[in-house]
């Protein structure tokens, strides 16, 4: 083929091209991107069964774009399924009372054994259908736990469990992934059918795990100092995922702990040395970090704006910020209050991001002004509780935290795996 002329016609394939011929319209220094190679091809399905489901079955221009849009059609077929069903269960029990109001609105049916055959007929009818929408939603279930056990050892570390073996031969990646598991959901249709939760990164919003008693009704029957720890080691499992799936030194985690009252919980971190600086202490300790973390929000913001990333200090440090913090309000005044609610909204956009472990109530004395600070949040808790809803039709999903298995020490292998890459990157 034959190029025009232009910026590229002293390059070796233009000089050649003879006048007159037809005209490649494409650039010559221009790369074009390949195709992405297709998903993984099921096996034949046997005569009137359904297919059998495969790993990364959908589209997506790598692996786990593929995985990432695969969880996601899970959960909304999961979502649609079940909403069928309940649909058809109510439908059902309209009907029944429709025709128990139609067979008894005549005097004559109310006494003998007219109006008990009525009801028997009515009931039959009803239990009828609500058999068959249980059968379809049975056989759907039935295809999602298929796919589930085939998706679930698959999965890439940030959307594993930590039950998962991939955590142990788990190496710092060089780039970010699409997405981290910070819980898993489930309905009571079929409780052991968990899909999970996946959050785009970079953060989007910042993440709060309520440590309130009045959270959930498994938070209500536990002792309050319990819940507070099983909060903060939520927040510290969290924090210990972020650091392993971001390449060596793109991600800092800061933590505020006024009262020094999650130093249990905190240790994982602290002995690894993958903080960014000691946890922060009392008052003068928090508002040092806030003051920290709001000059950099404000740095970046306006290197932005006046599009000068080049003119940013050198010992500003442009990866990711996590905060982390423990037992808010307790040593926050007026002042860091706000420093906060200006992290949590302008934070996520520059790469500044929140998660707190605190109890609503006890932030209750500055009423409504928290209110925006809540709201922009995602709500997680340390123990089950149904309190998300999918964006399809609405369902309450039961939210189940994350945990190690008991006995396991795979967070201190994760971690110091960390420690490791960043020195040898000398970050």
């Amino acid at each position: 083929p034959h190029t025009a002329s232009g910026p590229a016609a002293g390059e070796p394939s233009a000089a050649g091209a003879s006048a007159g011929g037809p005209i490649n319209y494409a650039h010559p220094r221009r790369q074009h991107a390949a195709p992405p190679s297709p998903p993984p091809a099921a096996p034949p399905a046997q005569p009137g069964q359904p297919a059998q489901p495969v790993a990364g079955d959908a589209t997506g221009w790598s692996m786990d774009e593929r995985l990432y849009n695969q969880i996601w059609g899970m959960f909304e077929d999961l979502a649609r399924a079940v909403a069928a069903y309940r649909s058809a269960v109510d439908f059902a029990e309209s009907r029944m009372d429709q025709e128990l109001d139609r067979a008894l609105s005549d005097p004559r049916n109310r006494i003998g054994g007219a109006g008990d055959r009525a009801r028997e007929a009515a009931r039959a009818k009803r239990d009828e259908l609500a058999s068959r929408a249980r059968e379809a939603l049975d056989r759907d279930l039935a295809q999602l736990a298929a796919e589930a056990a085939v998706v679930e050892p698959a999965l890439p570390a940030a959307y594993a469990g930590w039950g998962n073996p991939v955590w142990h031969a788990h190496r710092i990646p060089m780039e970010i992934p699409m997405a981290l598991r910070i819980g898993d959901l489930h309905l009571p249709e079929r409780t052991d059918l968990r899909i999970p939760l996946l959050v785009r990164l970079p953060l989007e919003r910042g993440m709060w795990v309520d440590s309130g008693r009045a959270a959930s009704e498994s938070a209500a029957l536990m002792d309050t100092d319990r819940l507070r720890r099983l909060a903060m080691e939520t927040a510290v499992a969290h924090a210990a995922r972020l650091l392993a799936v971001y390449p060596p030194g793109e991600f800092a985690v800061h933590v505020i702990d006024p009262a020094g009252s999650a130093a249990g919980p905190l240790a994982p971190l602290v002995e690894a040395g993958v903080l960014a600086g000691p946890p922060a202490a009392g008052p003068g300790g928090v508002a040092s970090v806030l003051a920290h973390l709001t000059r950099r929000v404000d740095l970046v913001q306006m290197a932005v704006r006046a599009r000068a990333a080049d003119s940013l200090p050198p010992d500003l440090d442009t990866g990711e910020q996590l905060l982390v913090v423990n037992d808010f309000p307790h040593g926050f005044d007026d002042r860091a209050v706000t420093q906060l609610r200006y992290l949590a909204d302008e934070g996520p956009a520059v790469g500044v991001h929140l998660l707190m472990v605190a109890d609503r109530e006890e932030a209750s004395a500055y009423g409504p002004v928290l209110d925006p600070l809540w709201r922009s949040l995602l709500r997680i808790t340390p123990v089950a509780d149904s309190h998300l809803a999918d964006p399809w039709v609405g369902h309450a999903w039961t939210y189940e935290p994350l945990t190690i298995p008991p006995g396991s020490r795979v967070l201190e292998q994760v971690l110091a795996a960390v420690a490791e890459a960043r020195r040898a990157s000398g970050r």
